[in-house]
């Protein structure tokens, strides 16, 4: 492998990649062939739902959760809208119009619990037992925005640019779909991933995402190939390397304007070690370990599949015909005006 890149702009080099991408040598136990388009929609989330005390469940015992599941990650009871179907509007003075952010017309998060090697999953995390994220009760670095609020009601800090999340200004995708410690959401749970002899690149459907991960002969040789710790790349500095019939990938660096965003926050102390493996020809197995005593009391491991699909993969254009900034700030200054009278 090279010893040294000079890494180029992101598109040029995805074009490449894919043009490389039929030169690939056969899979081996050493060098997982993972080319392809896949998928990783499911119902299940990171953490595993209270009251449920297993991973894995029958898949009788997966359509009785799948059945209580909540609808774009809000309680399924406290969701009043009218059937997508019908095409008529929610009932009259329901909390947010009814819809809770997003007409249940449009979202697509599949339809079962996540299929992990043929177990049904009730949570991504499998370590600790207890599927659950080990936040620290304090952590020792404060998590300041949430955007929970805006995402339910649609208000929330309107002062400039700044104040609007990281996806409602196209910058990346929402739901931690490009990562690291790459989920599927409410939609767009496609990915294409292209492997050549020097890159490993993934192409996420939301927000037309890209990491071009450049490959290594070791982890030494990979760790020795950190970029400057002043490139805050969105998704980080991630490098792989093969081990035992897995890719690794380990990320460090992550961009700090991430963390009041993501669903695995991390600190500039932080690492996600993330691990691919070819089950089968239909399935990649995807694991990700989180370390970061800033956040969390022990280091910590999810894990879900990639389950092959059919393409094409359409462009995700969020800039494209989006009026919500000007919208939202040009409403925020009337309301402004209104209330000091000038109107």
């Amino acid at each position: 492998m090279i010893k040294a890149r000079q890494h180029v702009a992101k598109y040029t080099l995805l074009g490449l990649s894919l043009a490389m991408a039929s030169t690939l040598s056969a899979q081996d136990a050493e060098r997982p062939d993972l080319s392809g388009l896949w998928t990783n929609a499911s119902l299940t989330s990171l953490n595993r739902p209270q009251g449920v005390d297993q991973l894995v469940v029958t898949p009788e015992e997966a359509q009785m959760i799948v059945a209580n599941t909540s609808v774009a990650g809000l309680p399924i009871d406290e969701v009043d809208a009218a059937d997508s179907s019908s095409g008529e509007a929610p009932p009259a003075g329901s909390f947010d119009f009814g819809l809770r952010g997003y007409n249940d017309f449009w979202i697509d998060p599949g339809s079962n619990l996540a299929l992990v090697k043929g177990e049904f999953r009730t949570s991504y995390v499998i370590d600790p037992e207890n599927g659950r994220v080990p936040r620290l009760e304090t952590p020792k670095v404060e998590i300041a925005r949430s955007f929970g609020a805006r995402y339910v009601t649609g208000q929330g800090n309107a002062d400039g640019p700044e104040a609007l999340p990281l996806s409602e200004r196209c910058f990346i995708g929402f739901g931690n779909t490009a990562g690291p410690g790459m989920m599927g959401t409410l939609y767009n749970s496609t990915y294409q991933f292209v492997q050549t002899d020097d890159y490993f690149t993934i192409l996420v459907e939301m927000n037309h995402d890209a990491r071009i991960i450049p490959l290594y002969d070791s982890a030494e040789e990979a760790r020795a190939n950190a970029r400057p710790t002043e490139l805050n790349q969105w998704f980080g500095d991630s490098r792989g390397w093969y081990e035992d019939g897995w890719l690794v990938v380990e990320t460090i660096n992550i961009n700090p304007l991430q963390i009041a965003e993501s669903s695995v926050p991390i600190t500039a102390d932080g690492v996600i070690t993330e691990r691919f493996m070819r089950h089968s020809d239909t399935e990649i197995v995807y694991q990700f370990t989180v370390d970061d005593d800033n956040l969390y009391s022990q280091p910590w491991t999810a894990e879900l599949s990639y389950h092959a699909t059919e393409g094409p993969m359409y462009e995700y254009a969020c800039h494209e015909g989006n009026y919500a900034m000007p919208g939202i700030l040009a409403g925020a200054r009337r309301a402004e005006a209104e209330a000091a009278g000038e109107l």
